[in-house]
């Protein structure tokens, strides 16, 4: 099975619950229940890359708890300031500790930064303008005066793989780690299919036309909160007409390259996307295919 980075968090989100106000308060009022330990939207590590929990007590005065769900049985909460906003931080320090953390903990934050993220960006109702409240223990806003209901956003982007003669097309943005490629990526538009947005997308950045669109995996990607939809496609020719708006640079490597670039070895034409990225993924996939 491959394995995707974000994913495998064993968590069991308990949707049964979240418009039970007496399992709610139960779950409040477990002496075992656990507090996620942010800095912001950062993560606190322990000595091993977990995630840090501590005692629902130690709740901030003026921050809501919003029900995760339960792990061994034991509620577990993040908690949420309404006043406070990060933006779409993703510090150097953040991505370090990504690097030393398991993938079912990257899971785990992954819910929680998304959700605590995703209220503190939608305090007013879009309908009406007017406050909203938490309701649904954490997983919805209500809007008191409307009576509109807002739910968590997913926002689907592809990344994908086009292929041609045993190569890969990888591309270079300009604000990325110096020599690293990746795949292409880009959002699902609205009225678009993922196979459409695929062809676009490829099409838009390297003018490449593509067909053949084959699903990989697909991974959350908690910045802020997107699916990332992975796939390889076959490419109908090797010509690149780059979108310098988009892209550095675009290049064909091959199996060897793509494998040197992985494993990480000094003398790699590039530098891979990093193990929790589905990129890396992805890249795997396509090598022992």
């Amino acid at each position: 099975m491959l394995e995707v980075g974000f994913t495998g968090a064993v968590l069991d989100r308990a949707d049964r619950e979240r418009n039970d106000p007496a399992a709610l308060a139960a779950a409040l009022g477990d002496w075992r229940a656990r507090l996620l330990r942010l800095n912001g939207l950062e993560p606190e590590l322990d000595g091993e890359g977990r995630l840090v929990w501590t005692s629902l007590a130690d709740l901030p005065e003026g921050r809501e708890p919003l029900f995760l769900g339960y792990i061994d049985g034991k509620p577990h909460f993040a908690p949420l300031a309404m006043g406070e906003r990060h933006g779409n931080l993703r510090s150097p320090a953040l991505f370090q500790m990504l690097g030393l953390m398991p993938a079912d903990q990257a899971g785990l934050y992954a819910c929680a930064r998304s959700l605590v993220d995703w209220h503190q960006r939608h305090g007013f109702c879009p309908a009406c303008g007017n406050p909203t409240e938490l309701f649904r223990a954490g997983w919805a806003r209500r809007c008191p005066s409307c009576a509109a209901e807002h739910f968590p956003r997913t926002d689907p982007v592809v990344i994908m793989l086009a292929e041609h003669g045993g190569r890969v097309l990888l591309g270079r943005g300009p604000a990325w780690p110096p020599g690293r490629y990746s795949a292409l990526a880009g959002f699902v538009e609205v009225g678009e299919s993922i196979e459409e947005a695929v062809a676009r997308e490829t099409l838009e950045e390297a003018g490449v036309v593509v067909r053949n669109i084959r699903y990989v995996a697909s991974q959350p990607w908690p910045f802020p909160s997107s699916l990332m939809i992975a796939c390889i496609a076959t490419a109908e020719d090797d010509a690149i007409t780059l979108d310098t708006n988009e892209l550095e640079d675009a290049i064909w490597a091959t199996r060897d390259e793509v494998r040197a670039a992985l494993d990480g070895a000094p003398d790699a034409r590039f530098g891979a996307p990093p193990p929790y990225a589905i990129a890396h993924s992805l890249l795997r996939a396509w090598l022992a295919a």
